[in-house]
Formats: C-alpha cells, structure tokens, sequence
C-alpha cells in the first residue's frame, strides 16, 4: 500500500483532496498502464514532499540559524544550540535529514518518469509533468541546502555520480519548470485539489530566480503569476493561517494537514506554547486536553517583536502574556520569550497534529519578489513601492512613499525588514538573509564568532560522503 499525504498546490474549495487510496492488487509489472497504478506511485512522491516539508525539523534549520527565534528545553534543544552557535559538520545527524527524504521524492518520481512510454495515453503527458514538478521541488531544495548535488534524472543512474556543476543544475531547474508549465492545468482546474498547476511551478520559478538574483527573470515571472488573475491577499493576515481558512486564494502552493496524531498535521505550535499555558486573554482561547504542549519552548528574541511598525497587525500574531493553569498572568515580552500563535492552534487537534496548511509560496511573497527585483534592476521605483503597499495595507499599515528610499539599498533593507514581518516562522528567512549577504553578520553580530561564510550552506552527510566515493564535500567542512 502507497500512503497518500494531503498536499495542495494552488488553492480552490476543500472537496476532492488527494485521498489515501490501496492499489493491493497491482503487479509490479502492469502497474504504469493503468491511471490507478501511475497515480500511486506519484501521490508517493507527493507524500515524500509533505513530509518533508512539514517536519519541525525542517522549519527549524531555516529558522534557528536566523536572526528572530531561539529555543530552550526539549530534545531540539541540542539542535538549536548547533545551528544557532554554526557548530555543526558533516557528522551532525540532522544535516541528512533532507538529503535522504529528498532523494526519495526524486527516485518516486523517476519511477514515473522511467515508465513514460507505459503510461495510459490520457494522462501521460500530465503525470510526467507532475513528476517532473516534484522531483524540480526536491532539487530546488536541496540546491538551497548543499549547493550543487548529483543530478539523477533516472532510477537506472549509476548508484555513485560525481556532484552536478552549478551551471548544470541551475540550468535544469530553470528547464524543467519552463518546459511543463504549459502542461499543466490552470489554477483551480487540476483534476483533484492536491495537484500541480500552473501557479505552484510559476510560483517555484520566481522563488528560484529571486534566490538565485535573476532579477529581470524574476521580475516578469512574478508578473506572469499576478496575471493569471486568480490570486489574492486573504483580507486579514491574522486569519490567513487558521484551520477555517484553509485553501484560501493567497496560498500559491501549500502542503496540507491530516489531523490524525502520527505527524501528518502541521505541528508548530506545540513548541509556541508556554509552559503551564491555559489561556490567551485577548481572544480567550484556551488550551485543551486533545492538544500536546512540548517540551520545547520557541521564542522571539525582544528586538525582533520590537521593530514591528506601530500597530502592524502582522504583530498581533504574537502572544506577549498568557494566564497558566494556576490563573496567574505571565510576561512574555521583555524576557526574549514572546510567542507566534500565527498557526492558531486548531480545535479540533489531536495530539501533536493541528489542521493548518502550511504555506510554501503565497501571493504576498510574490508580489515582494516583484519589488525586489525591480528594486535590483532599476532601483526604488513606483511600482515596488505600490507592491510593498498592498501588502502593508493588508496590515493596516500607512503606504510608504518613494521619496523615504534615496537609493537601491535603503529600499534593499526595507524590503528585507518588510519580509522579516511577514514570513516570520514560515521556513523563508534563511534564504532571504542569504540572498541579501546578511546571515553571517547577523549572526556574528548575535556573537556566533564560529560563523564562517561556508556556512551559508549545510555540509554533505557524512553517510553519503562514506556511501558515495565520487562526491566531494562542500568547502570548510
């Protein structure tokens, strides 16, 4: 049996999720002729990108080595004490967490893509499109991570290959996506919510043009997306992550929850809880016995909270006291302890799993991307400007005006601090530090004296290293 995870690319109604389904009696060898079999095995490599995506884990080494949360307590707690000190290396066990994960998303989808010839004529071409649009997520990953890795097109690649060039790998990244967005279905009209449209490898094209500073490329794929007409900033940002708005229009390309309590729900806020918390006295919400409080205990450093903009209502997302279970009212603010409650906890959770989407790319992203290439080409101009607009307005913020940005770089810092407020906790800031040659310093300046500009990428594991005699490891490590 093939387990089937609950991913969303694009958003639409909440009918027709990819749904867990048993293909117990296929065979090995008739299994890509017919759509049943096919489709098992890329709803497996679906699955492979939810969890990944999803884990903590994961949100913690995009998260920790930054500039806006730490950690105290739990068994995470050694794992925020190496990334957010830059001790890590090649051995460090969590450093293959990706690598591993990744590779199997890549080998389910080259399942299919090997098999292309066998494939029912009606959904050849769509499914090759879709394997090729997850295995791209996964390589697009692991490019950010590790820089370039081997490239393995197919299951039938030798089982050691020798590292792609950078070239090589931007070069099929950039193809990939180009080539099956005319493929696929517009947003709203894949087959089953769940599936790859034209929004979610648009939305990935820009994303990697921004991190790789292609900024006229990304410039006018952020247009394109804008120009489908289907995207829309979801009218209160503090609404937009909760459990009765999922799949609303502003989520590009968003990995679903299943509320089942074995990890396969979004499981963030259960590190946000205080200690000993009952109850958030400004809406009332209570903490109840179905939910899990861990051990682990994420905050916000003060500064951060603190450069929010008078009366941004992206900060109100952040809980700065809450009363515990003996009634008293306890400070959070001032102590570096405030907490996010953007993934509003959902009442319905069990255990550790919450029914929150967790967004990948939404709409507010791309039109900032816009701004910030346009900013990079031909600096501060109107049109970055109104886009950063929409987005401010949305929180109830002022415009800002083009006369306050002399220059390209003031405008630069601007847009760095405008995505800081916007994406807090949603697995975005490493990038964004690194595209803007801030991680190291921030981090330095944060008294990380161990970091070292090699560690703006993660080192091979050592396992792959041991397995693989062809690969060579990444600098300084």
């Amino acid at each position: 049996m093939v387990f089937i995870g609950l991913v969303i690319f694009g958003s639409g109604c909440s009918d027709n999720l990819l749904e867990e389904e048993t293909f117990s009696q296929l065979s090995p060898k008739d299994m890509f002729q017919t759509k049943k079999g096919a489709q098992s095995v890329l709803y497996g490599a679906y699955s492979e990108a939810s969890t990944l995506f999803k884990t903590a884990n994961f949100r913690l080494t995009e998260e920790w080595v930054c500039d806006q949360e730490w950690n105290t307590g739990g068994w995470v707690n050694r794992v925020y004490q190496q990334l957010a000190n830059y001790t890590w290396d090649a051995s460090t066990e969590w450093v293959s967490d990706w690598w591993d994960p990744a590779y199997a998303i890549i080998r389910n989808a080259n399942s299919i893509i090997d098999k292309e010839e066998e494939l029912p004529n009606d959904v050849r071409a769509l499914y090759i499109a879709e394997a090729r649009f997850i295995r791209v997520f996964a390589y697009r990953y692991l490019y950010s991570m590790y820089g370039a890795v081997p490239l393995r097109t197919s299951n039938n690649d030798p089982l050691e290959m020798p590292r792609s060039s950078d070239e090589e790998i931007l070069n099929f990244i950039e193809n990939e996506l180009l080539e099956i967005v005319p493929i696929l279905p517009e947003p709203g009209e894949e087959e089953v919510l769940g599936r790859a449209n034209k929004g979610a490898a648009l939305s990935l094209l820009c994303k990697f043009y921004l991190n790789t500073k292609q900024w006229s490329k990304c410039a006018d794929t952020a247009q394109d997306i804008i120009d489908l007409n289907y995207y829309q900033l979801f009218p209160e940002y503090n609404g937009l992550f909760k459990v009765e708005n999922n799949g609303n229009r502003e989520m590009i390309f968003v990995f679903s929850s299943k509320v089942s309590g074995n990890w396969e729900g979004c499981v963030y806020i259960n590190g946000w809880f205080p200690a000993n918390f009952w109850k958030e006295p400004i809406s009332g919400f209570e903490y109840t016995s179905n939910m899990n409080n861990w051990g682990a205990q994420y905050r916000l450093f003060d500064d951060f909270y603190n450069s929010f903009e008078l009366n941004d209502a992206r900060q109100n997302s952040i809980i700065t006291e809450y009363i515990a279970f003996d009634g008293n009212t306890i400070q959070l603010l001032g102590n570096n302890n405030s907490r996010s409650f953007k993934f509003w906890p959902d009442s319905n959770a069990i255990g550790m799993d919450h029914g929150n989407d967790v967004p990948h790319i939404r709409y507010a992203d791309i039109l900032l991307a816009r701004a910030e290439a346009l900013n990079e080409l031909n600096g501060p101009n109107a049109e970055s400007i109104a886009l950063i607009n929409q987005v401010r307005n949305r929180s109830e913020l002022d415009d800002i005006t083009i006369d306050a940005f002399p220059a390209k770089e003031v405008l630069r810092d601007h847009i760095l601090k405008e995505r800081g407020w916007e994406f807090y906790g949603e697995k975005i800031r490493r990038e964004d530090l690194i595209r803007q040659g801030k991680l190291i310093e921030y981090a330095r300046n944060r008294g990380a004296e161990n970091a070292k500009e090699f560690h703006t990428l993660f080192p091979i594991p050592q396992s792959e290293m041991n397995a693989n005699t062809l690969m060579e490891q990444n600098p300084g490590y």
